[in-house]
Parts: structure tokens; sequence; C-alpha cells
């Protein structure tokens, strides 16, 4: 059948100055072969972070990009207008730690101007979130997803290589209180390391209206060796909550919303399980993600990329660049390979931003 030949033939890198591609109507808001309307974009803005997870990064012998290689504020804003004009909404900032950028705030502000952005969220470790979350949400930042993965702090200290409880919390502490809400928790959950404590992150939303996402650990480039093992499918988790706490309310999923949510019973917040590995979600992905050297990566588990850095310095016009951004829509991949063992490469998770 056509549809899976399609699905999993390899795209790889695309040079959009060379790459023969159809001409694409651009009254319309841009949709993939598949039918699937695209209209949120993962912004990394870094791909270095000040922390190394586990799950995210090797210990050692991480190479960054020289600044160089990277967007600068005038080509990112560009492209973010692009993609906005092609009928992208919404928009999140990721890394590597997108709060390690001087100047997020003002950047913030010049994605908040743009005709068509309609949402602005953000996920970051919050480490250095505390001092700068109020300034962030008068600049137009929407929301924020919060990464704990442990509320012990010896245990988060050793998932994080290094990381203190206590900044996170006031980073947490300190977005509810500047408005960015609903607060989103997540966690991601490795056999070994943290599933032993998903009874105790599900118990906040007991008396706190945070939404809490568990997500299961994916094989991305880097992390084999915590990846290959480290896999606890949601359905284990759900038993595991539902054995301490009773019955969960099943709050369903919203559209193009990756999390299966529910809530226990009388808690104030909702816990939701993200299944990229064991349930994947792709019939209704909506996401493209733009890595910090310019590329579309068109699939968080596949390499599959456009090129938009290459055009850009080449001198398109913002014409080209649109065809350019409906092309790489249209051949995003239906989904993930890795039924099929078909397992990304060229960027790991600090790369793309989750």
């Amino acid at each position: 059948m056509q549809y899976e030949e399609n699905r999993l033939q390899p795209i790889s890198l695309i040079d959009p100055l060379t790459t023969p591609r159809p001409r694409y109507a651009s009254d319309q808001p841009a949709h993939d072969n598949y039918g699937r309307r695209i209209d949120y974009l993962r912004i990394s803005l870094t791909d270095r972070c000040n922390l190394r997870c586990v799950y995210c990064m090797p210990e050692h012998g991480m190479q960054f990009m020289p600044k160089d290689e990277l967007l600068s504020n005038d080509e990112l804003i560009r492209v973010i207008r692009t993609t906005a004009a092609v009928g992208f909404r919404k928009i999140r900032l990721t890394g590597g730690e997108p709060t390690l950028r001087r100047d997020l705030v003002s950047l913030v502000a010049q994605i908040k101007a743009i005709p068509g952005i309609e949402h602005i969220a953000m996920t970051t470790n919050a480490v250095k979130l505390a001092p700068i979350a109020a300034d962030l949400k008068a600049a137009g930042l929407d929301r924020v997803n919060i990464s704990i993965d442990s509320l012990n702090a010896e245990r988060f200290k050793n998932m994080t290589r290094g990381a203190k409880l206590s900044d996170v919390w006031a980073g947490i502490t300190a977005a509810e209180a500047a408005g960015l809400l609903p607060i989103k928790l997540n966690m991601v959950v490795v056999r070994g390391l943290n599933d032993d404590d998903v009874i105790d992150v599900a118990a906040l939303t007991l008396e706190r209206a945070w939404d809490i996402r568990f997500i299961e650990v994916m094989p991305l480039t880097g992390i084999a060796d915590v990846a290959n093992d480290g896999v606890v499918p949601s359905s284990e988790l759900i038993a595991r909550v539902e054995a301490e706490f009773g019955p969960l309310a099943d709050l369903g999923m919203h559209a193009a919303d990756p999390a299966h949510r529910y809530q226990i019973a009388h808690a104030k917040g909702s816990i939701g399980f993200i299944s990229s590995v064991s349930e994947p979600f792709c019939s209704t992905c909506n996401r493209m993600r733009l890595t910090a050297d310019g590329r579309l990566h068109l699939c968080l588990l596949r390499d599959d990329e456009v090129d938009l850095r290459a055009a850009l310095r080449a001198g398109v016009d913002d014409a080209e660049l649109m065809q350019i951004v409906r092309h790489a829509v249209a051949i995003k991949p239906w989904g993930h390979g890795l039924s099929e063992n078909i397992l990304p490469t060229i960027r790991g998770m600090s790369a793309l931003g989750g």
C-alpha cells in the first residue's frame, strides 16, 4: 500500500535550493500529505544546557554548535513570520535550555508581536526561571512546562547530574505567581532510576491545580544505555497510580495533545501520560521543530530535515521561503519507525527540545 511505503522512506537532510518541489497554494493553512493541519512550531533557541540529564545528554563529550552556525535573531524572527504566514499559530521555545539566552525576554516580545501567533509556551528546567518569570509573562509568554523528574533532592541531583531541586521549585512557584498558567510539570520516567517517584509526583495534583505529565523515555542519540531498558509503559504507570489512589477519571485527549489525561478522585489538578513508544499518537501530530542551526526537523524520532538556514543565507525572498516551509510541511513523515527498528541518529534530545 502506498501509504505504508511512503511513511517509512527516510528523507534525511534536504537542501531546498537544489531539491525540486511543487508549487503550493499560498492562501491556505499548511497541511501535510496525510491531511494533518500543522500549526505548532517548537523552536530550539540553543543546543546548550546547564544540566546533563541522563535521558537527554551523555555526561561527557558534548560538542555544541559554534555561534555562526546558529540562526541570528533576525533570521529566527523571519522564519517565525514565515511559518505564521503559512498557518502556524502556536510557538514553543525549547533548547537545550532556553533560559540560557540573555535576550530571552526581548525575543518573546518580538515573537508575540508577529501577526498570527496566538500562543507562546516554553519548556525549561526552571533552574534560572525564578528571576525572570514575571518579565517573561509581561513580554507575552503564556505558560511554561517545567521538567521535574523526582521530588527526592538527592535522586533529582543524580538524574540531572548536578541540579538543586530547590532551584527548580523556586522556578515553579515564581511561574505560578507570575500567571504562567496552567503550570505543567514533565517527568521523564526511567525504569530503575525514578519510576518509584511516580506516586509522589502524581500526589502533587491533590492540592495543586497543576498538570503533571509522565513521559516514556525515548531512544535518541547519546542515551542508548538509558533508553534501551528504561521504558516504563504508560499502562504500567496507570496501574501503579490506581493501586495507590483508586480508579482514575478518564479525561481523554485534547486534539493534537500527546497526553492522555486522567484525574485522581477529588484532586485539583490532572495527570497525563505521553506514550510515544508504547502507544504512538502520530495520527494527531500537528507539530514540527526548528533546530538552533535553522533546520526544520519534521519528526522527533526521525532524521528528516529541511535546511532553512541555507535558504536564508542564499538570499531567497519571502515568497520563496514560504514555499520551502510549505514543502517541508507537505513531506512530513507519517510517524516514527520505532516498531521497524528505525532509530534517529543525527541529533540528541538537547538539540531538538523534545
